[in-house]
Formats: structure tokens, C-alpha cells, sequence
């Protein structure tokens, strides 16, 4: 049996805490070649999740926020933000299952967010067409006043220019 104890949650608000990415994952799959990936993520705000798709293959993906408050953002193929869904731990809306090939992102609203990510496998890292060329790379000096965006966007709302 596989826990999702307060020593794990910990462990990942620790690692999230002193990573240079801001942010720290805890699989409970047994490996990338698993069918359903589930896994347990800490993010801090400041973590840039650079907007992607699940294109190839198309898959899509669940979260569920179990500590903390994020934003889920979908995008259209221009940068043009077409929805955000703000999500928090026992508030009204705490998941979202996002659909196949949907251009998105996330912020963290909240310090020690924890997320439960559910997604189709096996894992195939996102290939470089399946991020946003309108986007700044994650490590960019652009990436950081991409992700302070990412906090007030609304929808109708265009990424920054480059």
C-alpha cells in the first residue's frame, strides 16, 4: 500500500521549497511505462510552468489540489488566455481534468501548494513543438514577468510580447 501521508506532503513542500524550479514531484506509479501516471506535486509561487499541449499523443490530465490555491490557465494558439479556473483546497472548485491537446499552464497562488496529477501514459516528455513558441523557456530572464502574468491574466488577455 501506498500513502499519501503528512511525511510525504512535507518532504515535497521541503524539496519544492529548496529547488532552483520552485516545485518537486513524488510518483506513486511504478515507472514511466505505466499506463495511469499518478503523482504528488508541491509548487511555490514563482514555479514558471511553460504553456504546453498533450499532443502527440494526444492525452489528457487531472489535478486535484489537495493543500493550497493555483490557477489553471488554457490558452488558444496564439497566447490568447481563454480561461482560468482558479482552484483551491476545499473550495468550490478543487480539480480540473484538462482535454486532449489543450494549450496550458499553472501558477501557484499560494505558498506549499500541493497538487494530485492523474494522466494517461506511459510518460513521454513534451516534445519542443508542444510548447508555446509564444512563450518564454523555462529558465529565461522572460520567464519570470511570464509567470507574475500568469497571477492576474484573465481571459481575452494576451501573453506578454517576448
Amino acid at each position: 500500500m501506498k500513502l499519501l501521508d503528512e511525511s510525504v506532503t512535507n518532504q515535497l513542500i521541503e524539496n519544492a521549497r529548496t529547488s532552483p524550479r520552485l516545485r518537486a514531484h513524488h510518483c506513486f506509479h511504478p515507472g514511466p511505462d505505466s499506463s495511469v501516471q499518478r503523482l504528488a506535486m508541491a509548487m511555490q509561487p514563482g514555479t514558471y510552468y511553460r504553456p504546453h499541449r498533450h499532443a502527440d499523443p494526444a492525452t489528457w490530465e487531472m489535478l486535484m489540489v489537495l493543500q493550497g490555491e493555483l490557477a489553471y490557465l488554457t490558452f488558444d494558439d496564439n497566447g490568447v488566455l481563454l480561461s482560468r479556473t482558479e482552484l483551491k483546497a476545499g473550495g468550490p472548485v478543487h480539480g480540473v481534468e484538462l482535454p486532449e491537446g489543450d494549450w496550458h499552464g499553472l501558477v501557484a497562488l499560494a505558498p506549499d501548494t500541493v497538487v494530485f496529477e492523474f494522466k494517461e501514459g506511459p510518460f513521454k516528455p513534451v516534445a519542443e513543438e508542444n510548447f508555446a513558441a509564444w512563450a518564454p523557456f523555462e529558465n529565461s530572464s522572460e520567464a519570470v514577468p511570464m509567470e507574475q502574468w500568469y497571477r492576474t491574466a484573465q481571459p481575452g488577455d494576451r501573453v506578454p510580447a517576448l
